[in-house]
């Protein structure tokens, strides 16, 4: 049985409580294991020691694989013991049998919060009190320490961006690399900073009147898409980008088509509107 504040049991009815929803809180470190186990109940002491020794950085979460079948099909555990690292939700880390106490340490080395982002988590608390050059301060440090810190990169873009310090903030985003928990959020947000730009000095009557003038003025079309896009009018702002890039997909460094990918990403993958223009747009690109 589990014992002390940062060590507790979970079952297949609590583990997703217990482990995966708290570790978007907490690191949680899992420990599958048995009671007939002889190298679980060498690791077992260890792990519960060094949760205790670092006083809630982590939590553990001990999971009795007879009693909790279930858990234990969906971790894919092969052998016990099995320690699986979580954070935000996902497996980041994970070992099995038992290590020598100095190997479980370096396995914590990579899966407890860094400086970095404690000050992240800092300036996030800053932010949400209304003490934003605090937080921007600890954002800066937290990637002095980390230049590549993607929570810090993401919110200090964030930061940037309801300033409308747009072109810095596109350059912190585009440090974030694929892949991680903050990508979608990141390529959110970048879309949404290009897609608002355009609504400085929207003029439609004027694109419209341009139109009516010259059907093919391609530029007026591009310009009138993205003044539709930043004013929230997607389904005509993608209509009309649509039109535009059937007529020449190149034009302006393939406007139309950069457009339309912000609004994919703006509005989401499983958006009605997403899913009728992406494969509009692939057939307009590969008829």
């Amino acid at each position: 049985m589990a014992a002390g504040a940062n060590v507790h049991d979970a079952g297949d009815a609590t583990f997703e409580r217990e482990a995966i929803e708290r570790s978007k809180t907490v690191p949680v470190v899992v420990d599958l294991w048995a009671p007939w186990c002889a190298p679980c109940r060498s690791l077992g002491p260890i792990l519960e020691r060094l949760a205790e020794e670092h006083g809630g950085a982590f939590e553990l979460v001990k999971v009795n694989v007879d009693e909790s079948p279930a858990t234990a099909r969906a971790l894919a555990v092969r052998s016990i013991p099995t320690v699986i690292a979580l954070r935000d939700g996902r497996v980041v880390s994970q070992f099995e049998g038992a290590l020598p106490e100095a190997s479980v340490r370096r396995f914590l080395e990579a899966v407890l919060p860094t400086r970095a982002d404690g000050l992240v988590a800092e300036g996030r608390r800053f932010a949400d009190a209304g003490h934003l050059d605090t937080a921007e301060s600890r954002y800066r440090e937290a990637l002095t320490l980390d230049a590549r810190h993607p929570g810090a990169l993401l919110a200090l873009a964030a930061l940037m961006g309801d300033r409308e310090d747009t072109a810095p903030a596109l350059e912190l985003l585009e440090r974030i690399g694929p892949g991680l928990p903050e990508s979608e959020a990141a390529d959110r947000l970048a879309a949404a900073l290009r897609t608002r730009g355009a609504a400085a000095g929207f003029d439609e009557a004027g694109l419209r009147a341009r139109l009516a003038a010259c059907d093919g003025d391609l530029d007026a079309r591009v310009d009138l898409g993205l003044g539709l896009a930043a004013a929230g009018r997607h389904e005509e702002a993608l209509e009309t980008l649509l039109d535009a890039l059937r007529r020449d997909p190149k034009h302006r460094d393939e406007a139309a088509r950069r457009a339309m990918i912000d609004l994919f990403a703006l509005l989401g993958a499983d958006h009605p509107l997403t899913q009728r223009y992406r494969s509009a747009l692939a057939r307009a690109l590969f008829r």
